[in-house]
């Protein structure tokens, strides 16, 4: 924040917004972006396009040409990391915001952020509640899984339970003496890597804060075949994360990976002792029992539950199926990631 003359306190921001192919969502994320006017804000944007072959480019650059605090550059490697990177590099303010193509903020985003950090000195980076916007019943259920307890645990920025210091946010929004401490985003990394930089934050006794009062609005995938490759990245990138700091950097991330384990390992030795097969049954049962008693508690018809259950069994079982992936290529072979491991996060 700078003073000017008149003491008043400016919060100068610069938004970095990662996008490829985003035509259906890009200009809702800027006109959402440029509702935040007061005169305790200056705020620059930045689309890391990874040249888009849709219509995306056209839209942004008639942004450019009408609003001068617009700039688009371009991400060549298409990978969220590098355009977080190359956005970071052209800002030249004292805070930047992350924001996602696909999300849209209220018009007082950025006073509540500037209002948080007054309220909140020693904190490096602030986030909020990520809110989901459905479609249709499918994306409705899917935005549910991804918000619930049972479907991420305790990612807080999610499910809205509690907010104060925690170990990751969506979104965040960054003072600039974080990237000068610890460096920039992991460019090996084309998922988890705001997971990984958040691990490095707290590792270097930065601090991370979740303020509910800060909200933004996320248009939810409407399919599972979606919903399983985002998850299964996120499990398969996870591993990498873990490797390069040689831990496990939190205790949820087992949980799909320890089902998924369950049902495999109890699923082969059925054939050898039919023991085996009552512990699979029992522990189907037991998931099925949890997931439809979280389903009931946030859906209303039948058919929505049905539809939250299976979106639960779609992120477990992708994130899962991602985790031990990762555990096989990285961990027991050592690989390195591949060019086209990244494409799949596009």
């Amino acid at each position: 924040m700078n003073h000017s003359g008149n003491n008043s306190t400016i919060f100068n921001v610069s938004v970095v917004i990662p996008c490829r192919n985003e035509e259906k969502y890009i200009a809702a994320c800027l006109d959402s972006i440029l509702t935040c006017k007061s005169r305790q804000l200056e705020i620059s944007v930045i689309v890391c396009d990874g040249l888009s072959t849709d219509s995306t480019r056209k839209i942004v650059e008639n942004y450019c040409t009408r609003f001068p605090n617009i700039i688009l550059v371009d991400n060549p490697l298409q990978t969220t990391p590098n355009a977080l990177n190359i956005g970071i590099r052209h800002s030249q303010t004292e805070y930047i915001a992350i924001l996602g193509a696909h999300t849209t903020i209220s018009s007082t985003y950025f006073d509540d952020v500037a209002n948080s950090f007054r309220e909140n000195p020693a904190a490096d980076c602030i986030g909020g509640l990520v809110e989901n916007v459905f479609m249709d019943n499918l994306s409705r259920a899917v935005g549910f899984s991804m918000a619930s307890k049972f479907g991420v645990g305790n990612s807080n920025f999610r499910t809205g339970v509690k907010g104060g210091y925690v170990d990751t946010v969506a979104f965040g929004i960054y003072k600039r003496t974080v990237f000068e401490k610890i460096g920039l985003f992991d460019e090996t990394l084309a998922r988890n890597q705001d997971d990984e930089f958040s691990f490095r934050m707290l590792k270097n006794g930065l601090k991370i804060f979740l303020d509910l009062k800060i909200k933004s609005y996320y248009h939810v995938r409407s399919n599972w075949s979606g919903l399983f490759r985002q998850f299964y990245q996120y499990g398969f990138w996870k591993i990498l994360v873990n490797r390069k700091h040689k831990t496990v950097t939190t205790v949820r991330q087992l949980i799909p990976f320890l089902f998924v384990s369950a049902i495999i390992i109890n699923f082969l030795l059925s054939f050898a002792n039919p023991i085996f097969a009552c512990l699979l049954v029992s522990i189907l049962t037991v998931w099925l029992i949890a997931a439809f008693i979280f389903a009931i508690s946030g859906s209303r018809t039948f058919s929505q539950i049905i539809l939250s259950v299976f979106s639960f069994l779609i992120l477990h079982m992708g994130y899962g199926l991602g985790y031990l992936a990762g555990i096989i290529y990285f961990i027991i072979l050592q690989r390195n990631p591949l060019v086209r491991h990244s494409k799949l996060t596009r």
